[in-house]
């Protein structure tokens, strides 16, 4: 590093590279490619604090250099995971294409986190692509990861964006740009497909290990760890899509490469919220057949688990006949465990203490007339917390009061009282999400240059369960005469 840059070494970065201690095959090691002209678009101020780095002496100018990877911090040691995984159903190896990272950061509270630049040059993995990513995408994955992260909802987080001062060419010419995500750890589902697909068990096994030692350590003397993972990924995966349900979160490309083992959501690409209350809601330009749709994503994790459940076949017992049995009744597990926790969720929306034999009907009804009638899924809940909400006509449906009726009585009973069963819903129920035209709009502005307006979203976004005095500009679902809204991969 550049004496001149040495006071950079007081920010406070710990790195402890593991991941470079495992076979070689698993990554490839290289540096970003320089930039022209970085220049800082969004730091995460709030989020450096949070993991012990301290950048408030830092020019602008230098954050822009080691935010683009031009300077690279003391400690680094850059790389590409390698990993594979089944894209639409059908399996192919695969790689970070864009992605490299610089390393892994030891909080003071000894937490362990990979910082990875997204947009930072060709790899070994990029395939056809440039290895380069665009300013507009990189900044919606800023407004989604840190929102996900306000809506209280496990994900990897945004620190940086750094426009590139290059053009990015896609259908278009587009200004290029470089995220820093902060993650857990990028460990997939399809690392452990990438691990088996060389059928070498104790590679496997390496692997394996370094996981549980990075992630579940407990599970290490349990009498079959690899049975206790499976069981704890489920659990995780349950848990997260169970919290995109209830905020109307699409991910749009479940891909096994896009499930962690961690249960953090990552790879904001295609994702979108849902406005009007529709199962079958797709936001994804590629996704034709609805494989990803809101009301396809507890299967789709299903399935994805059971890749995964293969990936360990060879580490729950010698005997692969016994292994897939055991494996099998493990994921069979999956729809009940799901179906539980989704009821569970509801009654929370819906402010319902204990359970009564018609909680099912009471909800699947009100589903039911939100999707005939176009109801906001979100605006729905709101308007039940007694919000004011400016589209408000549709709940004076006869269908609707009918509903309310029944569901009012349900609220008396175990007791519940107004205080208590809004003070549930509140906790649930968010009074705004990142709409997508919203998102559309304030990106356009930050594109030509004009921040404010992301800003001062995602200062409403930190708080979206919370009454906040700009909270009303961002409730209103896009107009209906609007295009189809559509949300792209690889931009």
């Amino acid at each position: 590093m550049d004496k001149s840059h040495s006071y950079i070494d007081k920010i406070g970065w710990q790195f402890d590279n593991t991941y470079t201690k495992l076979p070689n095959y698993m990554f490839s090691k290289l540096s970003p490619i320089p930039v022209n002209t970085p220049e800082v678009v969004a730091f995460n101020y709030s989020l450096s604090k949070e993991i012990g780095l301290d950048f408030s002496n830092i020019p602008n100018k230098d954050l822009a250099l080691i935010f683009s990877g031009n300077l690279l911090p003391r400690g680094s040691d850059t790389i590409a995971q390698a990993y594979a995984g089944h894209q639409f159903g059908h399996f192919t190896m695969l790689g970070d294409g864009r992605a490299i990272v610089i390393g892994e950061h030891i909080t003071k509270d000894n937490k362990r986190f990979d910082i990875q630049f997204k947009g930072s040059g060709k790899t070994p993995y990029s395939r056809n692509g440039d290895g380069r990513a665009a300013l507009e995408p990189m900044l919606r994955e800023y407004i989604i990861s840190e929102a996900m992260y306000g809506l209280g909802i496990p994900t990897t987080r945004s620190l940086a964006v750094v426009k590139t001062g290059e053009t990015v060419m896609r259908e278009i010419p587009l200004k290029g740009a470089i995220l820093t995500r902060v993650a857990s750890s990028h460990i997939r589902v399809g690392t452990f497909q990438y691990a088996i697909f060389f059928k070498d068990k104790n590679n496997l096994k390496t692997f394996f290990d370094y996981t549980i030692k990075r992630h579940y350590p407990y599970i290490k003397d349990y009498k079959n760890p690899a049975i206790e993972l499976l069981k704890i990924v489920i659990e995780k995966q349950i848990k997260l899509i169970i919290d995109w349900m209830r905020v109307g979160f699409i991910h749009g490309v479940m891909n096994t490469d896009n499930m962690t083992i961690s249960g953090e959501t990552i790879d904001y690409g295609p994702c979108a919220f849902m406005d009007r209350y529709d199962p079958e809601t797709v936001f994804s330009s590629i996704d034709y057949h609805g494989r990803y749709a809101y009301f396809n994503q507890p299967s789709v994790a299903r399935w994805n688990l059971e890749r995964f459940a293969e990936s360990l076949i060879p580490l729950i017992d010698n005997n692969k006949d016994k292994a897939i049995k055991i494996a099998t009744e493990i994921i069979n597990s999956f729809s009940e465990k799901y179906k539980k926790s989704w009821f569970e969720m509801m009654r929370r929306k819906l402010g319902l203490f204990g359970e009564d034999s018609n909680d099912e009907s009471l909800i699947i009804d009100l589903l039911s007339w939100m999707h005939k009638n176009n109801a906001d899924y979100t605006n729905t809940f709101c308007f039940l917390m007694d919000e004011k909400i400016e589209e408000s006509k549709i709940y004076k449906n006869q269908g609707f009061v009918n509903w309310k009726e029944k569901w009012q009585k349900r609220l008396k009973l175990y007791d519940s009282s107004p205080e208590k069963y809004l003070k549930l819903m509140r906790s649930v129920n968010p009074l705004v999400i990142p709409r997508n035209h919203k998102i559309e709009e304030v990106l356009k502005d930050a594109n030509s240059g004009d921040l404010n307006p992301f800003s001062n979203f995602l200062k409403v976004l930190e708080k979206p369960y919370k009454k906040q005095t700009k909270t009303n500009n961002y409730q209103f679902p896009a107009p209906s005469n609007k295009k189809k809204y559509q949300t792209f991969c690889g931009t």
